[in-house]
């Protein structure tokens, strides 16, 4: 990409903030020297995890999701904190919380944006094997998520026939069946 394709930040505000992500708006000027503003949700990194028990069940979890009214079967997942020396430690913390589980082992696998277009949302994809059921959950205070294991082939038909939903963790599941199985 060229740098005079780029777009010039003349001024940056928070238009709306909440728990969890930021509004932003911005005034810009475009290459050609057009003046205008440009609104991004501001949501940071996050880690998607794909688990996998010593036996090769992947761990995942049903969740409540508001925005779209239903269950959600997905891969662990949740922001990188500030506290996170690395996102390693988000994915130990959030496989922990979410699933009870730990990792003996735990590999980055992808790294995505998933839609650059409005958001800054980074999704880093790890591989997390030897995963053991080792605590309880200890969940966010507005987390409903029930944990289950699955097949791997089972989840990947669930991607195919559009049964699984959640497009953060068919990428994980695709990723993995394509590069890394």
């Amino acid at each position: 990409m060229s740098d005079d394709l780029a777009w010039e930040t003349l001024d940056t505000a928070i238009a709306y903030s909440c728990p969890g992500f930021d509004i932003v708006h911005e005034d810009v000027q475009l290459p050609d020297g057009t003046e205008t503003d440009f609104d991004f949700l501001r949501e940071g990194d996050s880690v998607v995890v794909l688990p996998l028990t010593p036996e090769g069940e992947v761990v995942v979890i049903e969740e409540w999701r508001q925005a779209v009214k239903r269950v959600n079967r997905a891969l662990p997942a949740g922001s990188v904190e500030d506290s996170d020396d690395e996102s390693r430690a988000a994915v130990a913390r959030e496989l922990r919380e979410e699933t009870g589980y730990e990792a003996r082992t735990v590999k980055h696998l992808y790294t995505a944006e998933p839609a650059n277009g409005y958001a800054d949302s980074v999704f880093h994809y790890f591989l997390a094997t030897g995963c053991e059921p080792t605590a309880q959950q200890d969940l966010d205070f507005n987390e409903s998520i029930r944990v289950e294991t699955a097949a791997f082939e089972d989840l990947l038909e669930s991607v195919r026939t559009g049964e699984l939903r959640d497009g953060r963790s068919a990428v994980g599941i695709m990723y993995y069946a394509l590069f890394e199985r």
